[in-house]
């Protein structure tokens, strides 16, 4: 027995060296993206709501904007469905959807049953987008300036206390005194 009694304390010791710098790290629960500070992936796809109608990122250029994959197949994305209700009524910023490898009647439906937050919804129906925009899965949300440039990647459903605490203070002033 006494054998064991070294082995385990240096794994004890070893586990709680790990646990206190794992709670500490300031990038805990952090993937970072290649794209902040670069240009958002430019794109032209369907527009969900009207299918004879695109929808252009070009169009997007000028303004500040929140860009949200989701996708009805996405349990997070559900969760995080009100808060972008809530967030769209601020009006600080336009909300665009990337609705994400989906079937066009469950997202048409999904919008109908849950409320519309996006300004609006382009229809990613093979994913090739969200692979551009580096999506690991969603939900994520993105915060992209007037000169098209991604200034920040949200990973998970998106709530009312992130958006104040992580989106809010990287708006300029008169964006952020919206509400």
């Amino acid at each position: 027995m006494n054998r064991f009694i070294l082995p385990l304390g240096i794994f004890a010791l070893l586990a709680i060296v790990l646990a206190i710098g794992i709670k500490h790290s300031p990038e805990k629960g952090t993937i970072p993206s290649p794209l902040i500070g670069k240009a958002a992936p430019q794109f032209t796809l369907p527009v969900l709501t009207d299918t004879n109608r695109t929808f252009r990122s070009a169009d997007l250029k000028g303004r500040w904007y929140v860009f949200n994959v989701w996708g009805t197949w996405c349990g997070g994305c559900r969760e995080e469905h009100s808060a972008l209700l809530e967030i769209r009524k601020t009006a600080q910023v336009p909300l665009i959807g990337l609705d994400w490898k989906d079937e066009d009647p469950q997202a048409l439906q999904w919008l109908s049953e849950l409320g519309n937050p996006y300004e609006v919804v382009a229809a990613d129906r093979e994913g090739r987008i969200a692979i551009e925009w580096g999506v690991y899965g969603a939900p994520e949300t993105f915060l992209v300036d007037p000169q098209g440039i991604v200034v920040y990647k949200y990973i998970g459903p998106l709530t009312l206390e992130a958006w104040q605490t992580q989106f809010v203070p990287r708006l300029p002033p008169q964006q952020a005194a919206k509400s």
